[in-house]
């Protein structure tokens, strides 16, 4: 709660116009906004999604996806990350389905995508853009894969994280970040330029 209570400092503070950046303060990890590089190959997982819910996988977007953080716009990040970690049950596709890896929207139970999904359409009935609501694949620090939520505000790219209860500026976790959906195409991904690689740990790809 000591790490959430910096970062809603931070944001006030920025809101005021006494923080001297335009972005919410990262630590030392970096910028607050990340970098790609071009496409790259999408998750089988999100395929297979794709291929259940079409319209939702071809959103394409001209404009800035950019959210203006407002503290209100903050309190709903907040709050659904909470909400939907805190009623979500965490289990694996394998238990749940059989199979290694299947993206849905989850009712009690679901593994890190199916968090990610969950918050993701939240916030989309809230008229937040799906092109700066991005699902986003990274390697956490014991080497496993993990999915996030990476929302793209004026203030940093953030993330929503069914491991942790915090929401934090993308260079503040613990990840390397591999990829994430395109801001201008649902159904793309395209590669993370992650510079902090050698600060989280050597992961192979």
């Amino acid at each position: 709660m000591l790490l959430e209570k910096s970062i809603k400092l931070i944001f006030t503070l920025a809101l005021l116009s006494i923080a001297t950046g335009p972005a919410v303060a990262a630590g030392d990890g970096g910028s607050p906004f990340m970098t790609v590089r071009g496409k790259t190959a999408q998750p089988i997982g999100h395929y297979d999604f794709c291929e259940r819910h079409g319209r939702e996988c071809r959103t394409y977007s001209r404009g800035k996806q950019r959210i203006r953080l407002t503290r209100e716009r903050w309190n709903t990040l907040v709050d659904i990350n909470r909400a939907v970690n805190t009623s979500i049950r965490p289990v694996t596709d394998q238990d749940l389905f059989g199979e290694p890896e299947v993206w849905v929207y989850p009712d009690e139970s679901g593994d890190c995508e199916d968090f990610v999904l969950l918050k993701r359409r939240l916030l989309a009935e809230r008229d937040w853009p799906l092109g700066g609501l991005l699902i986003t694949v990274v390697r956490q620090e014991n080497g496993d894969g993990h999915a996030v939520l990476t929302v793209l505000t004026d203030r940093g790219d953030l993330v929503l994280d069914n491991l942790a209860p915090d929401v934090l500026v993308w260079s503040d976790t613990p990840y390397r970040f591999l990829k994430r959906q395109s801001t201008y195409d649902t159904g793309q991904w395209v590669a993370i330029d992650d510079g902090r690689a050698t600060m989280v740990g050597s992961l192979g790809n």
